[in-house]
């Protein structure tokens, strides 16, 4: 079965009629998928991990500008949850793109769309090859427990769209998910969102939806969100306020217009491909130095002969 961010059960039925006592297993474990206090604090004052998390997920959303906004999401749910249990120790730029091509291939094969990646080559020309790819999926696997089925904010919008009593009103419950949908992904960007739980994020990006969409329906929607008894309240209203405060200072862009590759696409994991790694070496600094796994990556093709010895040295936090 494909990983749907709306479906992170296998058993669980978004169609069925016992939704609501379904969804109870989501706000049972979804502090599970929580990112730990003290890298969500890194990431507010702008600490280290800020740095690094910026500059992968702009490796990310390269990777994934020709595909559907939902990959690149569940890349950087998992790139987070692995930084906020890891910490890199002083890694260089390639190992970074390294974690963000892995990232995006562990996504790819969650929603099983692996066959359809394009060769992942960053602007810088970082190319690896699938078994360095595969050991850092490992190290990744390893940090997130193998719980690859992430609980996101995907997962609470159809019990929370269940309370709005829009069945008979089709377009306007579409409405109100496209727009939700669009506010959540532009909320995995905003570290002042990121501390909040998958479930608030749902509620109060629904709520921003409606008060766009439906005002007049605004306030018997916020009854019926925060009358529910599964509801944070408190962390919902506070999540609803930062969502409305960032709406005003940038406003949320479209996010749905993908752009269709026009080559012809191969699986991300048959890349035999070798690791460009410019300034890898410089004289005699040793490779345990730069944080990255002992690994001799393989010859650049043709006539460079570019090979290295690092090693990826991640630490617990």
């Amino acid at each position: 079965m494909d990983f749907d961010l709306e479906n992170p059960f296998t058993n669980f039925d978004i169609s069925s009629s016992s939704l609501c006592s379904d969804v109870t297993s989501l706000f049972r474990v979804e502090s599970d998928h929580m990112l730990s206090e003290t890298y969500v604090k890194s990431l507010r004052v702008g600490d280290f991990d800020f740095i690094i998390r910026k500059g992968t997920v702009s490796s990310i959303s390269q990777l994934c500008c020709r595909f559907d906004p939902f990959l690149s999401y569940l890349a950087v749910n998992y790139l987070d949850r692995f930084l906020s249990s890891q910490r890199l120790q002083k890694p260089k730029p390639w190992v970074l793109h390294l974690l963000a091509t892995s990232c995006v291939s562990l996504a790819a094969k969650m929603q099983k769309t692996e066959s359809c990646m394009p060769c992942l080559q960053l602007e810088e020309s970082f190319i690896f090859d699938a078994q360095t790819i595969q050991r850092m999926e490992m190290l990744i696997l390893g940090a997130l427990k193998w719980r690859m089925r992430s609980i996101t904010p995907f997962s609470f919008l159809p019990f929370f769209l269940s309370l709005f009593k829009l069945q008979e009103d089709p377009e306007s419950r579409q409405a109100l998910k496209a727009r939700a949908s669009e506010i959540i992904l532009k909320a995995q960007n905003d570290v002042k969102l990121i501390e909040f739980r998958p479930s608030e994020i749902a509620a109060s990006a629904l709520l921003s939806a409606s008060h766009d969409l439906l005002p007049l329906l605004f306030s018997s929607f916020r009854r019926a969100i925060l009358d529910c008894s599964l509801v944070n309240k408190e962390g919902v209203w506070s999540c609803y306020g930062a969502i409305q405060e960032t709406t005003m200072e940038g406003g949320y862009e479209q996010v749905f217009e993908v752009v269709s590759s026009s080559g012809t696409p191969i699986n991300v994991l048959d890349l035999q491909c070798s690791a460009s790694v410019s300034g890898a070496t410089t004289g005699g600094t040793s490779p345990a130095s730069d944080g990255v796994t002992s690994e001799r990556l393989l010859k650049r093709m043709r006539r460079e002969d570019l090979v290295s010895n690092h090693t990826v040295q991640i630490s617990q936090s």
